[in-house]
């Protein structure tokens, strides 16, 4: 019997995150699901997966910090390697910049980039000696266009983008590819203080996307059908940036 490949994902307990995973296990891989805090939403999505047939590890810790990544999953790796790592961990904390604190700077940073930076430099080293892999960082239409009162959540984004393309040079003699998906408004927890009524009317679609648009989307790109693709940025936006 063939062992299902394995997907791990970054900021996996909700949202974008959960949908991915779920879309994965439909197509027959088994998950590591990282998270921070959210226990009860991880267990959830653990019992879920488990109900399609395939494996869940749920590896909770702050994907920041370089010695809970270590810990977590070099002793996983001696064992097993993915095929697919995705990263979707993210926070916010929007403000003006006049009026942003350091902190809030760092953090969203720290999360975004340091997380991408420590996770992708681990995964990869495997991915490499295996000579296959997918990794796809999940960015935002505000990395592409900026968005105000988002200086940091933008910069955070945009740098996904520019540092996945430099790594999809990087990987690709060894059959590693590397894309970065980037969602617009999307029905998630995140978009709960929009103001739908004035922002949508600047959407061709003139709708909000779908968890589950994004999650297809991933899943197109760990197929073999995107085989030929790598550095790549995929928009789900609806047209709002074109």
């Amino acid at each position: 019997m063939t062992k299902s490949p394995i997907a791990f994902i970054s900021g996996a307990s909700r949202g974008i995150g959960a949908a991915i995973a779920l879309r994965l296990a439909d197509s027959g891989y088994d998950l590591w699901l990282n998270y921070h805090s959210a226990h009860d939403a991880a267990q959830a999505l653990k019992d879920k997966i488990e109900e399609k047939g395939q494996g869940c590890l749920l590896l909770p810790f702050d994907v920041a910090d370089e010695q809970a990544v270590s810990a977590a999953l070099e002793p996983l790796l001696a064992d097993e390697v993915p095929f697919a790592f995705i990263h979707n961990a993210g926070i916010t904390r929007d403000t003006l910049l006049p009026l942003m604190r350091r902190a809030e700077w760092d953090t969203v940073l720290e999360v975004h980039l340091t997380g991408f930076f420590l996770l992708a430099r681990l995964l990869s080293k495997f991915m490499v000696s295996k000579r296959k892999g997918r990794i796809i960082a999940i960015s935002s239409v505000s990395g592409e266009t900026g968005q105000a009162g988002q200086v940091n959540y933008s910069a955070a984004k945009a740098g996904l983008i520019g540092a996945s393309k430099a790594l999809a040079r990087e990987l690709a003699r060894r059959n590693i590819l590397v894309n970065v998906v980037s969602p617009g408004l999307i029905d998630t927890e995140m978009i709960k203080d929009v103001p739908l009524d004035k922002v949508l009317p600047m959407v061709p679609l003139n709708r909000v996307g779908t968890v589950e648009e994004v999650a297809g989307v991933v899943n197109f790109l760990l197929s073999p059908d995107a085989g030929y693709m790598t550095g790549q940025v995929i928009g789900v936006n609806g047209g709002l940036y074109i």
